[in-house]
């Protein structure tokens, strides 16, 4: 339930900006509310959408102790798929990131790190988010956390299934980068 809360589209909702569905990409995360010219809703989001990640993990670990792997699989299909959105949600580059802060954060910081890297570089949300949800699971077995670079392993592949649309405008040459366009 609680990977299930739209932040995006709430925080646009309640600050007037209305239904972040029908604005740029229709995407409910961070980078379409930046499309949005309102930052500072653009940053609340991420911080939100990770929030939900960290906190569903570290809730079920102090009440449910062992079961933080499936608080964190809750959270990011909550995220991806909130059934109150009719299954349509983000693409979970930021509560993923909450859940890594919560189980690993050592590959928290690594996977900050190069999403602000490469998109610095490359100025492209959807390659950043990309690039950072692949180095995780390598990151966590050069940490020694091999049962983590599985759950990892899948939960980037769920990140790259999001992002299929904009995989197909990165290779047709039409992805946008960010502060230009319209569409993540």
């Amino acid at each position: 339930m609680l990977g299930s809360i739209p932040f995006g589209l709430v925080l646009t909702r309640l600050f007037g900006v209305g239904d972040l569905r029908a604005i740029g990409s229709g995407n409910i995360g961070a980078t379409n509310v930046l499309r949005t010219g309102r930052k500072g809703l653009a940053a609340a989001t991420l911080l939100l959408d990770g929030a939900k990640g960290a906190g569903a993990v570290l809730l079920v670990q102090r009440l449910a102790p062992g079961q933080e792997d499936l608080a964190a699989a809750g959270a990011l299909l909550g995220h991806l798929y909130p059934f109150w959105l009719r299954f349509k949600g983000g693409k979970g580059v930021a509560t993923f990131l909450g859940i890594i802060a919560a189980l690993q954060w050592p590959a928290a910081v690594a996977y900050a790190v190069i999403w602000l890297s490469t998109l610095a570089l490359t100025r492209y949300s959807s390659v950043a988010g990309m690039t950072a949800a692949l180095a995780t699971p390598v990151c966590s077995a050069a940490l020694g956390r091999f049962d983590l670079a599985l759950l990892f392993l899948g939960f980037a592949l769920l990140v790259f299934w999001q992002h299929r649309g904009n995989i197909e405008r990165l290779l047709a040459g039409n992805e946008p980068r960010v502060g230009r366009g319209s569409d993540e």
